[in-house]
């Protein structure tokens, strides 16, 4: 179920057999992606649990569900970005049915991340879920 754009991160993490290149990686994932303007990074769009400053915007147009975000932590950028090849361009109604989890596992994120990091991941998954399934009910 995943998209295409999550494929070739996991392609290219088959190819990276070293964890520092993974990392490295999924850092360059968040530098290229564009800031999120600084008019939505309010209240409404952070997300807590996060160990570090994390905004999620999403959008939704006729019925597929994207979002932007941004983070002060650059490796929370890239995972961010991550969660975006993920879940963006999937019709929102298959949102909340993605199992991140087990995707996220293929790229084995589980087992490299601290505690605080892993927590702060599983929270935006859960934002994202949140927002998806509330557009969904109408």
């Amino acid at each position: 179920m995943a998209q295409t754009a999550f494929e070739d991160i996991v392609a290219d993490f088959d190819f990276l057999e070293d964890w520092e290149d993974r990392y490295r990686y999924v850092i360059d994932h968040g530098k290229a992606m564009d800031p999120l303007d600084d008019a939505l990074k309010v209240p409404a769009t952070k997300v807590d649990g996060c160990a570090s400053q994390v905004w999620l915007h999403p959008k939704i147009e006729d019925g597929v569900f994207s979002f932007t975000g941004d983070s002060d932590a650059m490796i929370v950028r890239g995972l961010i970005s991550v969660l975006r090849a993920l879940y963006n361009g999937s019709a929102v109604a298959d949102v909340p049915k993605i199992d991140a989890p087990a995707e996220l596992a293929r790229l084995g994120l589980n087992d490299h991340l601290s505690a605080q990091r892993s927590n702060g991941l599983r929270a935006m998954i859960e934002r994202i879920r949140l927002v998806a399934a509330e557009e969904a009910r109408g």
